[in-house]
């Protein structure tokens, strides 16, 4: 990708804008741990410094850089939907948002669902964005409602959505589960499965979730990481539609209504961070003596700090999860957020395993989350992200208590919104 470079006066306006763009970057995305790229030189202390370095093409908040920058596609002749553009038509607006160079290829994914492979040199003449996710992924999920929304109100007119599913877990891996995410999430737009990454290295990217669009020319010409900023990228979308010779209508698009999950984080920032269960990535555990590597192993805690998490009953910690190897366990997190999820399945045969909520000691009542009723009560079958608690008034520091009635779960993150 090509940098933009940034001259004279604007330097002081670049710098005034890095602790918004690095704010931002880290709240709204979620970097690569290290071990899902073997052989990368991606890591969260890369991925925070190379973000300093994303300031040269992140737009900057400024009228001077609004959404009409760069300059646009040549004129030419081409037929969106039914109707016949002509090159003056197309030569009538041309788009300055910058190029930031060609875009890298999309070969090389292990699958497809809802299309027959796919190419850049298939899709060309029509603009497309590339969607970095991986579906369970907190971040990825509250973005889909907009995603889908673009996808649905321009796809007749030259625009194309390729979700490219770049897995973080070995689980996100497996084919059945991306299908049965892609149902669930009522995704009809392609998805590329991306899980040997090499689509994910071709774009150099570091972020869930990620998004590139790409003009009918084949170029990057816009680029966003993590959520929020809709307004704007949808402007650069119909930036480049009426480059490419189509005239969308004044509305722009209007998600429907988001539910579960899919609804945005809290205006008020989440006080308790992302927390990984297996030993590569745990942080803040508080059960006695600590974890056990890839050992069966009986835990108990006795104080949980803001932010702190242990487990009770026999479990055995491995490099990204843990595994419950007897019933009538428990997870424990003193946390301090609007909403609290937890990423947790059962396997590949997706045996029921019962469990039930308690927040506080008692059930949860209104502040249920989606996937529980207000007495706590819940089964894990599919491996996925549960919401869990949702909490109905000014979000204050609680502690919430899974407790497993059935052994064979695997727990491997908490996040928060």
């Amino acid at each position: 990708m090509t940098p933009i470079s940034i001259d004279g006066p604007l330097w002081t306006l670049a710098l005034v804008n890095l602790c918004v763009v690095l704010t931002q970057v880290i709240a709204t995305t979620r970097l690569v741990p290290v071990r899902h790229l073997a052989g990368s030189a991606s890591s969260r202390a890369s991925s925070a410094i190379a973000a300093i370095g994303l300031l040269a093409v992140i737009p900057l908040n400024s009228a001077a850089a609004a959404d009409v920058r760069g300059p646009g596609n040549p004129a030419a002749k081409s037929r969106t939907g039914n109707t016949e553009v002509t090159s003056n038509i197309r030569a009538s607006f041309r788009s300055a948002l910058p190029v930031e160079g060609p875009a890298p290829s999309i070969a090389g994914a292990t699958d497809w669902i809802n299309t027959q492979p796919l190419s850049l040199d298939k899709l060309k003449g029509k603009v497309v964005l590339i969607d970095f996710w991986t579906y369970s992924c907190i971040n990825c999920i509250r973005t889909l409602p907009y995603v889908k929304a673009w996808r649905d109100k321009y796809k007749d007119m030259g625009f194309e959505v390729i979700g490219v599913h770049a897995p973080e877990f070995a689980f996100e891996k497996r084919l059945d589960n991306v299908r049965d995410a892609v149902e669930n999430f009522k995704i009809d737009f392609p998805v590329a499965l991306d899980s040997n990454y090499r689509i994910w290295r071709a774009y150099e990217n570091m972020y869930w979730p990620a998004l590139y669009l790409i003009d009918a020319e084949g170029r990057i010409r816009h680029h966003q990481f993590g959520e929020g900023s809709y307004e704007e990228m949808e402007a650069a979308i119909r930036d480049l539609i009426r480059e490419a010779g189509s005239r969308p209508s004044p509305e722009y698009s209007s998600p429907s209504a988001a539910t579960g999950a899919e609804i945005p984080a809290s205006a008020q920032p989440a006080l308790s961070d992302e927390t990984y269960l297996g030993y590569e990535q745990a942080r803040n555990f508080a059960s006695i003596g600590g974890a056990a590597q890839d050992t069966p192993k009986k835990y108990y805690w006795d104080r949980l700090d803001l932010n702190d998490w242990g487990l009770t009953g026999e479990w055995t910690v491995g490099a990204d999860s843990a595994f419950l190897d007897r019933s009538f366990g428990e997870i424990a997190f003193r946390f301090n957020a609007r909403d609290l999820h937890l990423v947790m399945g059962s396997g590949p045969e997706k045996k029921a395993i019962r469990f039930q909520v308690l927040i506080d000691g008692a059930p949860p009542g209104k502040d249920h989350g989606a996937d529980i009723d207000e007495h706590g009560v819940g089964t894990v079958t599919e491996t996925r992200l549960y919401q869990l608690v949702r909490q109905s008034g000014v979000p204050t520091k609680r502690t919430f208590t899974i407790r497993f009635l059935d052994a064979g779960v695997s727990a491997y993150v908490f996040t928060f919104g």
